[in-house]
């Protein structure tokens, strides 16, 4: 997950849902699906992964969006990376359709909150930060 902070006029805009910020939050999602499959290709030594599923939602709030993302895979090795990107990417392109409107943009609370399955166990973020392992 990640967010996009803003100016409270350009989130009442995405959220009334014009045409246009329609068209940012649905090419976000577009873009955020792309990057989750271009991963390998992005970082050194990522290994390259059959993705199953790669959802990208978008919570609208008073003065950001929220990005959360949810990616599914029976591969080798974790998606975690890929959720990463795709929640980076999703954010860069808001950032990017909203800039010239808006220059107090920033992006920030990039992070796994959650992760299932895997050598490393199950595990999700606690209230305080901290890592809570689910498989004890």
């Amino acid at each position: 997950a990640c967010f996009v902070t803003m100016r409270p006029e350009t989130a009442t805009q995405l959220a009334e849902g014009a045409a246009a910020a329609r068209d940012i939050l649905e090419t976000a999602r577009v873009a955020g699906i792309q990057a989750a499959k271009q991963t390998s290709q992005l970082l050194p030594l990522c290994h390259p992964l059959l993705l199953q599923d790669i959802h990208i939602a978008f919570t609208v709030a008073e003065d950001h969006v929220a990005i959360g993302v949810e990616v599914g895979s029976v591969d080798r090795t974790g998606v975690e990376m890929e959720a990463l990107t795709a929640g980076a990417v999703a954010a860069l392109t808001i950032y990017d359709m909203c800039k010239l409107s808006d220059p107090d943009l920033s992006i920030g609370g990039l992070c796994v909150w959650e992760k299932t399955g895997g050598r490393s166990g199950s595990w999700h973020l606690g209230d305080d930060g901290g890592v809570v392992h689910s498989d004890a």
